[in-house]
């Protein structure tokens, strides 16, 4: 009998419960805001989900709980909740570190010295590649978080230094030279002003100090030139028992060039290359002095880069001579100042290499202007390729003119130009060779050889048309 009142008394305590619940129904409730708190689950996430997914409350239908990804949460969910109008501004974080993109633009060291360090390290040998990821129990994010801002910010402030250098404002010298605000120092208020200085507008300081920021604009062109002095003395007496007669020989050479290199497309080469040689010759009734090589030429090559090496190639040249030359124990004038002139105007294809060692440059022109003027009555125009009685002659042809630099050993350079220049009816080729022998800064010994080939004008002497003349001397050289 006792047993089975017991098992009566607990059937009730179970069925109790249910049969209330049973009874609660929607019209028995009076207040929505209780219904709403009988709809609510709690949450039934796992513990393992909680460090994934949270719930949250449908922002359309409050009834419903959602399950979204606390990443979502924290990226997006957070942007669409600071665009809501209705957000005060206490609730938007702020994140200081960023403060360098929304003051006034600054010139910082930071992004100069972050961009001027190399980021890379030697092969160090591990026995044993090990996960550390395993072995790190927390994330070390937040341990980096300020460095990585850092380099985003130097990053952003880089590429508005390098496409608008003009918005730069001030620099940080300049800023951290100011003194710092204090807040316990309280502003002076002026009190008893007039009404009407209220409405007068404010004079604006707007210096904010010299900023110590230099940008210089690139220079294309590059300036130099070459000079040598060459002089060879020679005494004999009159008793000498060989006979001969003294003698003294000296040469001068002078070179000048400007040249504009874009890197890019466009080069401009100048030269101004004057040469004087004479020799003294004691025996010559009519001169004490003969110029041996007398040269002035003015030289002028425009480029444009067509494919690589290979540019289109525009050049003008100019020579003609300082003094004047005559034969040896004879008062005839054979040339002078303009007398010969020749000018060469040519269009074509130039191909260039530069080396270590040497340097060269293939010009090719299929169209030549050439133009020889005699400004001289005296001078044989007939000896020089001009009809007799004429002072200038044209001719149109085409122009091969191969240049060459090549430091053959440290103290030896050759120079090399050779000039092919035929109008189909007459060819002059001309070869220059200059060995320089360099002692040291200042001293040096020159071979000069140079070789000719002109049908265009009579000999001299002989029928050959092939002239050669050379010159070994020792002076001073130098060059800037």
């Amino acid at each position: 009998m006792k047993s089975f009142c017991l098992l009566f008394a607990l059937a009730i305590a179970l069925l109790s419960p249910l049969k209330a619940r049973d009874l609660v129904t929607p019209e028995l409730v009076s207040n929505e805001v209780e219904m709403m708190a009988l709809d609510l689950r709690k949450d039934t996430l796992s513990k393992v989900l909680r460090d994934y997914l949270l719930l949250k409350a449908n922002v359309d239908n409050p009834r419903k709980v959602d399950t979204i990804s606390i990443l979502y949460n924290n990226l997006i969910a957070e942007l669409e909740f600071l665009n809501d109008t209705s957000v005060a501004a206490r609730y938007i974080p702020v994140y200081p570190q960023y403060y360098r993109l929304f003051v006034p633009l600054t010139y910082y060291y930071s992004p100069i010295e972050h961009y001027s360090k190399l980021n890379w390290e030697l092969p160090v040998y591990k026995p044993a590649e090990v996960d550390y990821d395993e072995l790190l129990l927390e994330d070390d994010g937040r341990f980096t978080a300020q460095s990585r801002t850092n380099a985003l910010v130097d990053e952003a402030l880089m590429s508005i230094y390098m496409s608008n250098p003009n918005l730069v404002r001030t620099t940080e010298e300049s800023v951290m030279s100011r003194q710092s605000f204090r807040e316990e120092v309280a502003p002076v208020v002026k009190h008893k002003e007039h009404v009407l200085k209220l409405f007068e507008v404010e004079q604006m300081d707007a210096d904010l100090g010299q900023s110590n920021l230099l940008i210089n604009k690139p220079n294309w062109w590059t300036f130099g030139g070459n000079g040598a002095l060459q002089l060879t003395q020679n005494y004999i007496s009159d008793n000498w028992y060989k006979g001969g007669e003294s003698n003294i020989a000296m040469l001068a050479n002078l070179q000048l060039y400007a040249n504009y290199n874009d890197r890019e497309k466009v080069q401009f080469e100048n030269l101004l290359e004057a040469k004087v040689s004479f020799n003294s010759s004691p025996s010559d009734e009519y001169h004490k002095v003969l110029f041996t090589t007398d040269q002035l030429r003015l030289y002028s090559k425009l480029g444009l880069q067509a494919h690589k090496n290979w540019y289109y190639t525009m050049t003008a040249e100019f020579k003609t001579q300082f003094f004047n030359g005559y034969k040896a124990n004879s008062d005839e004038l054979v040339s002078a100042f303009f007398a010969p002139a020749d000018v060469n105007i040519s269009i074509g294809m130039d191909y260039k290499l530069k080396k270590k060692k040497i340097t060269l440059s293939l010009f090719l022109a299929p169209l030549t202007y050439n133009l020889r003027y005699i400004g001289s009555r005296e001078v044989n125009e007939v000896k020089f390729g001009l009809d007799e009685g004429k002072c200038s002659k044209n001719s149109f042809g085409s122009q091969i003119t191969p240049t060459m630099s090549w430091k053959i050993a440290s103290f030896m350079t050759w120079d090399s130009r050779l000039d092919f220049t035929t109008s189909y009816s007459w060819t002059r080729v001309e070869w220059e060779n200059t060995f320089n022998f360099t002692l040291n800064r200042f001293l040096s010994t020159k071979l000069y050889v140079h070789a000719r080939y002109d049908d265009s004008s009579l000999p001299t002497t002989g029928s050959s048309y092939f002239q050669l003349k050379e010159l070994l001397s020792f002076g001073l050289n130098y060059t800037w």
